[in-house]
C-alpha cells in the first residue's frame, strides 16, 4: 500500500493534480473507486497501487473530475497511464507552441498523438485543456476501437478527436498524415523497452519499488507489447521517427516526443543534425523524484498557416 504525498513537486504550474488526491472528491465523480480505497499507515486515504483494477477506477475519477470524461474504460492488458505526468506533457507542449504565437497558447492548434493507445490519454485531457483538435493514430486494431468506444460515450469529443488506424507496421507518420493536412504539433509516448526481456525486468523494478516480489500478477500500468517495447529500443524508434519527419516537414511546425532516459540524448540529437532540424529544444519535466522529459524539433523558423 502506497500513501500520497501533499504535494507533487515538479510538475507544470498550469497542471491540475499539484495537491495530494482528495478521495471524497473523486469518490463523488465515480462512486467505483470507493471499493478500491484503503487507509494508509499514515492514516490516509490511498489505493493499493499494484492493484491495476484500482489503479483504473482512479483513473476513471481523475477523469471524470478533472475533464469531464464520465465514461472511460480500456481492455485488460492495455496501458493505464498515470494521469498527472501525461497531463505535464500536453501543459510544456502548449508553452513550446506559445513561444511561436507571441505567448499565447494557440486554441485552435491541431495536434497529432502518434501512438493513441487504447486509453486516448492525451487528446482527451488536451481537447478539455487547451480546445485543441486530435489526431490520434493507432497500430493496434484492439487499441484502436478501446480509443474510439470512449470518443463515442463522450457526448462532443467527435467534433475533437478524429482516430486512423497505422497500417503499415514499420511506419510512423507515413500513412497517417495526409496531403494538405496542417499540424502545429506532433506528440509520441514511444515504446522504451528494446526486447520483452527488458520490458519484464522493468516490470520488476516497478514492483520491487512498490515493496511487491518480482512474481505476480501484471504491472499495475499495463501495456502490450508495441506499447512497452520494439528492435532498438527507444533511440531506433526516434531515430526513425525523425527520418520520416523530413518528409512532412512543410506539414508540421513541431514535431516531439518522450525520451525516458537522458543518457539517449547524445545519439537522438546526431540524428537530428543529420536531418537537418532547424531548431531542437529539450523540455524538463519531474513528478517527484521522477525525472522525464521530451523534446522538440522543426524545419522552419516560423509555425506553419
Amino acid at each position: 500500500m502506497t500513501s500520497q504525498p501533499a504535494r507533487r513537486s515538479g510538475l507544470h504550474p498550469r497542471n491540475r493534480h499539484q495537491s495530494r488526491y482528495d478521495f471524497p472528491a473523486l469518490i463523488a465523480a465515480c462512486p467505483a473507486l470507493e471499493a478500491f480505497v484503503r487507509t494508509s499507515p499514515r492514516g490516509e486515504p490511498t489505493i493499493d497501487f499494484a492493484d491495476p483494477l484500482a489503479v483504473r477506477a482512479l483513473n476513471q475519477a481523475l477523469l471524470a473530475s478533472f475533464y469531464q470524461i464520465i465514461h472511460w474504460d480500456i481492455p485488460q492488458g492495455f496501458l493505464c497511464p498515470p494521469v498527472p505526468g501525461r497531463a505535464d506533457y500536453l501543459h510544456h507542449l502548449a508553452d513550446l507552441l506559445a513561444e511561436d504565437n507571441q505567448g499565447t497558447v494557440p486554441t485552435q492548434a491541431d495536434i497529432l498523438d502518434i501512438g493513441t493507445g487504447a486509453n486516448c490519454i492525451y487528446p482527451l485531457i488536451g481537447q478539455y485543456e487547451y480546445g485543441w483538435r486530435f489526431t490520434g493514430s493507432e497500430v493496434n486494431p484492439d487499441a484502436l476501437r478501446s480509443a474510439a468506444a470512449i470518443v463515442a460515450a463522450n457526448p462532443g469529443l467527435n467534433r475533437r478527436i478524429r482516430l486512423r488506424r497505422q497500417k503499415q507496421d514499420d511506419a510512423i507518420f507515413r500513412g497517417i498524415i495526409h496531403a494538405n493536412e496542417r499540424y502545429a504539433a506532433t506528440m509520441c509516448n514511444p515504446p522504451f523497452h528494446d526486447s520483452a526481456a527488458s520490458a519484464q525486468a522493468g516490470s520488476e523494478r516497478k514492483r520491487r519499488n512498490l515493496g511487491l516480489s518480482e512474481q505476480g500478477n501484471a504491472l499495475n500500468f499495463g501495456g502490450q507489447p508495441k506499447e512497452l517495447w520494439c528492435e532498438g529500443g527507444e533511440v531506433r524508434f526516434i531515430q526513425q521517427m525523425i527520418d520520416e519527419s523530413r518528409a512532412f516537414a512543410r506539414q508540421v511546425g513541431w514535431f516531439t516526443t518522450l525520451v525516458s532516459r537522458g543518457e539517449h540524448l547524445p545519439e537522438i540529437y546526431r540524428a537530428l543534425q543529420g536531418a537537418g532540424a532547424v531548431r531542437v529544444v529539450k523540455k524538463n519535466m519531474a513528478q517527484g523524484q521522477k525525472q522525464s522529459r521530451f523534446i522538440g524539433w522543426s524545419f522552419s523558423e516560423k509555425r506553419p498557416r
